[in-house]
């Protein structure tokens, strides 16, 4: 009985002394050289081929707005209904409207200010683009707009495209296609409450510095960066070439 005593408590001062605590665990720190692996490295690559769990994203045409062919999409990959258009409107607002204004025609507050202009989307190429042209125009950027990818989900790309639409087809609609009720409302003058409800909130607020713009933009002393035809420069800040 004794000598078993004596074999556990051996067992245990013997675990005791190969005790290896988490914070001591053998391990490699992230770019850390390996003498292990033929390459030197530690990290390993990828395996080809591998995609992060949830990213497979077989679904061309909702991902990239393309069809099989690799043409853009003419229709919407997506249910176009009203909670779509009012996340739209509100995505739209939020990062659209700076640069191409409340109703899309390209004069936004930004370009008030004397950023690049961009084109109203109500000229006959805009108007007439595939819808997967102006989904692959968010996702990876075109001409001076870069991509905004990582500032806008997949599904609210798709809902600001279909606010586009929407916009385009408010500017640009058939009075005939209106109904009945709504024709007799065109060409009306405004309510008393709608007139006041404009001016506390215009979609374009009313600037003494841009009378005559964009036929005279101009930007206040102060802004800094900001450049363009008839932006003022102030006088302690080199014309910007």
């Amino acid at each position: 009985m004794r000598n078993r005593y004596i074999l556990l408590a051996s067992a245990l001062l013997l675990a005791g002394c190969s005790r290896l605590d988490m914070q001591d665990q053998p391990k490699y720190k992230p770019q850390r050289p390996s003498d292990f692996f033929v390459d030197g490295r530690s990290g390993r690559p990828q395996v080809e081929g591998t995609i992060a769990r949830g990213d497979m994203e077989e679904d061309v045409a909702y991902y990239e707005g393309k069809n099989d062919k690799g043409d853009d999409l003419d229709i919407f990959p997506v249910a176009v209904d009203k909670a779509l258009l009012d996340r739209g409107r509100q995505r739209f607002d939020i990062y659209c409207a700076p640069c191409h204004g409340r109703i899309g025609n390209g004069l936004g507050m930004i370009v008030r200010r004397g950023f690049k202009q961009p084109p109203s989307y109500h000229i006959d190429r805009l108007r007439n683009a595939p819808v997967g042209h102006l989904y692959d125009v968010i996702t990876n950027g075109y001409g001076a707009m870069l991509n905004y990818a990582a500032q806008v989900q997949v599904r609210d790309r798709w809902a600001i495209v279909a606010y586009i639409r929407a916009l385009q087809y408010s500017q640009n609609v058939n009075v005939n296609e209106l109904s009945a009720d709504a024709r007799t409302k065109v060409g009306q003058p405004l309510s008393a409450e709608r007139q006041a409800a404009e001016r506390m909130q215009p979609l374009v607020p009313s600037d003494p510095d841009f009378n005559n713009f964009p036929a005279v933009p101009a930007t206040p002393a102060g802004v800094p960066g900001a450049f363009g035809p008839g932006a003022k420069t102030p006088s302690n800040q080199p014309e910007r070439k």
